[in-house]
């Protein structure tokens, strides 16, 4: 696992970054990696809000990972940090090899840093695999997610 590189993510980062999120049958529907416009506009949005860590993971130069974090403070739970770890992908020749639980980590140390109290994540109930590998990290199917398209 050696020669890995996890850091914020830029402009250059983003047709591998769309690639994978494009890599799969759910992404092939929703994501256009042929036309970076509106992703250039996204990673600035993200750049601009401190709340917001998007980070590739790079191996001898290519990009081979990428995962979304957001800190969010709130009220409930005595007024609690959590963190959101989004969009988490691996590259397919990468599967298998650590590389996301590596990310996961990052992800879950950087929160403890920020004071998060929680970490949280979402998952598409069809992807089975990414949940059993969620539990192996140790969180925990204990909510019902919803979400309203607009």
């Amino acid at each position: 696992m050696g020669n890995l590189e996890i850091r914020a993510a830029v402009a250059d980062d983003l047709p591998a970054v769309v690639g994978m999120l494009a890599d799969d049958p759910l992404g092939a529907t929703r994501e256009s990696p042929d036309d970076v416009g509106p992703y250039l506009t996204a990673l600035e949005r993200i750049k601009a809000d401190p709340n917001q860590r998007l980070v590739v993971a790079v191996r001898e130069g290519r990009v081979v990972g990428t995962l979304q974090l957001t800190i969010v403070p709130g009220l409930s739970r005595r007024g609690s940090t959590r963190s959101i770890i989004e969009g988490v992908r691996i590259h397919a020749d990468e599967r298998g090899t650590g590389l996301g639980t590596r990310l996961i980590e990052w992800a879950i140390d950087t929160s403890r840093r920020e004071g998060c109290r929680l970490v949280q994540l979402t998952s598409d109930n069809t992807r089975t695999d990414a949940h059993r590998f969620y539990e192996r990290l140790g969180f925990t199917a204990s909510h019902l997610g919803f979400k309203l398209p607009l």
